[in-house]
């Protein structure tokens, strides 16, 4: 796994890299491909880069130090960006990028690596949830769903101040999401589906393969407080949500299924219990079968390993920089290392 660590917001993130097997941290040689690009996505070996400045966009081997820019995107006049995703390995690889205006407008513009040039901008169809509502356990029912709900939802910001729903979220995490390819064969045509967090809080499927996008009912009503992050391991996305609720905090994981939110996993109260008023944010990756969690406030930084087929969670040894302290960790991204992946 590699997990993008700073003390700071800018563009110049030392990275380290947690190894499971050895159950230690590596700092990592820094290998962007300038020094204002930041790490947006990865995938197959290799780290997607993006230039806050001027939206280019360069992939690069981290270990190699190879990069390559890719063409210029199609403008879309007009329109937000929401998200980047990146799914697939070398030589055959894409990036996607998903603008518009939420709830009712989104388009999608694809690189393909095979042909070196982008498909798009195309305009994305929605989709309606099943269910508009979902119960959420230990806590009062959702509050609708994220169809058509113009509610402000509040955030804990990296500094553990509530924000409202214009927040702006790390550079690297801004345009985050993750991605599921159902089935990973030439035979898929490219097919994935791309989760990735609204402006409000809810989370947005993209079907690259049907061109369509639908919001996803929200977990807790609007007027919580919580942190959220999209995850994606095993084959399956979920939603992992830390909250508080009378005198706990709860650290819970959700998978969207048949309509509504299930609780697959969640951390032992023993453990979640210490972020109560700690105002924490949680920034998350899978990898495998297992998913980390990165939990951050201005008390504490710590990371967790949840299997979440077992429900088994462990705390991580912590990284400390050169200075003796720990880092807070503002983006993290599932990353194989390969030598002889070429870009």
């Amino acid at each position: 796994m590699l997990s993008a660590a700073s003390d700071s917001a800018s563009g110049d993130l030392p990275a380290v890299a947690y190894d499971a097997a050895e159950r230690g941290w590596t700092h990592c040689r820094r290998s962007s491909p300038g020094s204002s690009a930041v790490p947006v996505a990865a995938s197959g070996g290799l780290v997607l880069y993006r230039a806050p400045a001027t939206g280019d966009l360069t992939v690069a081997n981290p270990l190699t130090g190879a990069s390559r820019a890719l063409p210029s995107p199609p403008r879309h006049a007009g329109h937000q960006l929401q998200a980047i995703a990146m799914y697939g390995a070398a030589p055959t690889y894409r990036v996607a990028l998903f603008s518009g205006e939420l709830p009712d407008d989104l388009s999608m513009a694809v690189f393909d690596s095979s042909t070196d040039s982008w498909e798009g901008p195309v305009p994305l169809a929605r989709r309606s949830s099943s269910h508009d509502s979902s119960s959420c356990p230990d806590a009062p029912a959702a509050a609708g769903g994220g169809d058509n709900d113009d509610d402000t939802v509040y955030f804990l910001s990296k500094s553990g101040d509530v924000v409202s729903t214009n927040m702006q979220r790390s550079a690297s995490k801004q345009y985050s999401s993750v991605v599921v390819v159902p089935s990973p064969s030439p035979a898929s045509g490219g097919a994935a589906v791309a989760y990735f967090l609204s402006n409000s809080g809810t989370v947005v499927a993209c079907d690259t393969a049907q061109r369509s996008f639908r919001e996803l009912p929200r977990i807790l009503p609007v007027y919580f407080e919580y942190s959220i992050d999209v995850v994606a391991c095993g084959g399956a996305a979920y939603a992992v949500v830390l909250s508080e609720y009378l005198d706990t905090a709860s650290l819970r994981v959700w998978e969207f299924a048949a309509g509504e939110w299930h609780q697959v996993a969640a951390m032992p109260p023993a453990m979640s219990h210490g972020f109560h008023g700690k105002r924490a944010d949680i920034n998350c990756v899978g990898h495998g079968d297992r998913l980390m969690v990165c939990v951050s406030s201005g008390e504490a930084n710590v990371c967790f390993m949840c299997h979440v087929a077992s429900n088994r969670w462990e705390e991580l040894p912590k990284y400390v920089n050169g200075d003796g302290e720990a880092n807070e960790f503002l983006a993290a991204f599932s990353f194989e290392p390969r030598v002889e992946i070429t870009v």
